[in-house]
C-alpha cells in the first residue's frame, strides 16, 4: 500500500454560495424581487420593536408596563375566613382566590360591599371604600 493509492472514505464537500449560477439558478432559493430577497436584509424581531416602542421617563418610581392588581371580591373572603384571620396576598393565593403571575405573589385589592360577621385583619392589600367600611363596622383592621 503506498499514498498514492489511498482512497478517502468521505468526500469533501465545499460551501454552496448562493446565486453565483449552479443548480439553484439565478434567484438561489430566495424567490423573486422585494426587501427580503436582496443581499444584506435584516428584520428587527417584533418583541424588540414593542420593548422600543414603550414610553420612557427617567426616575426610579416610573414603570412603563403599570401592573394591574388583582382583585377579590369581599363576600368570596368572608366565605373563605374566619373571625380573626389574616388576609394577606400570600393567603389568598394558598386559598386559590389569587393566582400567581409567574411566581410572583400579585398587588390585592379587596372590593364590595358585604355585611360581615366576621372580624378580619387585612394586611399587604388595597381596598375600595366600600370594603374598608364594612371591615371597619364589624370591628376588623386594615393595615
Amino acid at each position: 500500500m503506498q499514498i498514492h493509492t489511498l482512497k478517502t472514505e468521505h468526500k469533501n464537500r465545499s460551501r454552496i454560495r448562493i446565486g453565483r449560477g449552479g443548480k439553484r439558478g439565478t434567484y438561489s432559493g430566495k424567490g423573486q424581487k422585494g426587501q427580503k430577497s436582496r443581499s444584506g436584509a435584516k428584520f428587527r424581531q417584533i418583541q424588540k420593536e414593542l420593548i422600543l416602542k414603550q414610553p420612557k421617563r427617567r426616575g426610579e418610581k416610573f414603570k412603563s408596563l403599570k401592573v394591574k392588581p388583582a382583585l377579590v371580591n369581599l363576600a368570596v373572603i368572608a366565605k373563605n375566613y374566619k373571625t380573626g384571620e389574616k388576609v394577606t396576598p400570600k393567603s389568598l393565593v394558598q386559598k386559590g382566590l389569587v393566582r400567581t403571575v409567574g411566581r410572583k405573589i400579585p398587588h390585592v385589592k379587596i372590593l364590595g360591599n358585604v355585611n360581615l360577621t366576621a372580624k378580619l385583619v387585612v394586611e399587604k392589600c388595597a381596598c375600595s371604600k366600600t370594603a374598608t367600611e364594612s371591615i371597619l363596622k364589624t370591628g376588623g383592621s386594615i393595615t
